[in-house]
């Protein structure tokens, strides 16, 4: 489900969301099998993976998007799965093709924490690249350890959402979400070939569900709030929304940038003494 955002511009505060949501992260999401199916399937199409391919999913999370993707093309390489959050990773199971790799966007663009299997044939960042401050240098960093013909896709949600949250989050929402062009435009000046296009899944989720995750803060945007003001934003949800189900579209951008054929890789193959 494509709810996940919201930077808190408070590095910590996020870090400490993620571990507090880490052992019930999977039940915010996979709350329908043909949704997990439906978006890696769309990542992967869209990364035109192929099972040779040297692969990252940046921000993982729990490993459960890369799960999927990695039960659809069945790479012959270990999927390499990074994020910053030890407890996040601790949910991976290895006997998957799942690689975990404790590190941040940031580590990878500068170079702090390097990928045993690179450069990199496809990669992806799924509704993290909020999180990360300076997205034109981080993301120029990534770029630059793409393979020839490398792919980079950034998943995020648009400006603007239909989803049923409270009015103060949706107003919170629009002020810190980032504008999917201003992504590409990113990855056109890290020397990309780039192109913006939208995606969209229609959800239905019963609604007394849908309010206990809010009250679990299931977005990091939702840690920005009181218990108070989540407990008020449930009952101006119950107001607006009385149904016993919700249901509304969850759209996406996807923002692809290609690295050109002939462009050297900028590191090696193979990592000595790298792992997970």
């Amino acid at each position: 489900m494509g709810f996940e955002m919201g930077d808190t511009s408070v590095p910590g505060e996020v870090h400490r969301h993620y571990e507090r949501l880490a052992d019930t992260y999977d039940d915010n999401w996979a709350y329908n099998p043909d949704y997990l199916w439906w978006m890696a399937a769309r990542i992967a199409e869209a990364l035109e993976i192929e099972p040779s391919d040297r692969i990252a999913d940046i921000g993982c999370g729990t490993g459960l998007f890369a799960r999927e993707v990695a039960n659809l093309v069945n790479p012959q390489l270990p999927l390499q799965c990074v994020d910053p959050s030890a407890a996040m990773l601790k949910q991976l199971d290895p006997s998957e093709g799942l690689w975990p790799i404790q590190a941040s966007a940031e580590d990878l663009a500068q170079r702090r924490v390097q990928l045993p299997h690179a450069p990199l044939d496809a990669a992806w960042m799924k509704e993290a690249v909020h999180h990360v401050a300076d997205k034109g240098a981080t993301l120029a960093g990534l770029a630059e350890q793409l393979a020839p013909g490398g792919r980079l896709l950034i998943v995020m949600l648009p400006a603007t959402i239909e989803y049923p949250l409270f009015s103060e989050a949706l107003k919170r929402y629009e002020a810190l979400q980032p504008n999917p062009a201003d992504i590409a435009q990113h990855l056109t000046s890290a020397g990309l070939r780039t192109s913006l296009t939208y995606v969209e899944h229609q959800l239905t989720l019963n609604t007394e569900r849908y309010l206990a995750m809010v009250r679990a803060r299931y977005m990091s945007l939702l840690s920005l709030f009181s218990d108070a003001e989540i407990e008020a934003g449930i009952e101006e949800i119950r107001r607006r929304h009385p149904e016993p189900e919700l249901s509304f579209p969850d759209r996406f951008a996807f923002v692809l940038g290609r690295r050109e054929e002939s462009v050297s890789p900028s590191v090696p193959s193979e990592v000595p003494g790298s792992g997970p």
